[in-house]
């Protein structure tokens, strides 16, 4: 994947919650969605998605990272002391996600997609 989830933190403290992403090469990181569920009995990956962020169309190099936090806040980017750049995307929920045991960040890449209205 151009993208890849490094690691979940904050668990369940709504204002210190976040997921780091990694940019393993250019790309758009509008092509991807973010999303929570959780685990079978069985141990597999539910197809249950409970919360879904879609990443904002954003131009990202190889090397950077990309900040998903829970709360409201305001995109922004930053050059880091690696040499790269941090993205921060917030996803403006009211409450944390990240608070179970159980929970599982899922990271999507979506090559094409299409809507209708349904009215």
């Amino acid at each position: 994947m151009k993208i890849d989830i490094k690691s979940v933190s904050g668990h369940g403290d709504y204002d210190k919650e976040f997921v780091t992403l990694n940019v393993n090469e250019d790309c758009d990181a509008g092509k991807h969605m973010l999303t929570d569920t959780t685990y079978t009995s069985d141990g597999k990956v539910s197809a249950l998605l409970r919360h879904v962020f879609w990443l904002p169309d954003k131009q990202v190099k190889k090397g950077d990272f990309i900040f998903v936090y829970t709360k409201a806040g305001t995109n922004t980017s930053f050059a880091n002391k690696a040499g790269t750049t941090t993205h921060s995307f917030y996803w403006g929920l009211k409450t944390a996600v990240w608070n179970d045991a159980k929970d599982c960040a899922v990271l999507i890449e979506i090559a094409s997609w299409q809507h209708k209205a349904t009215k």
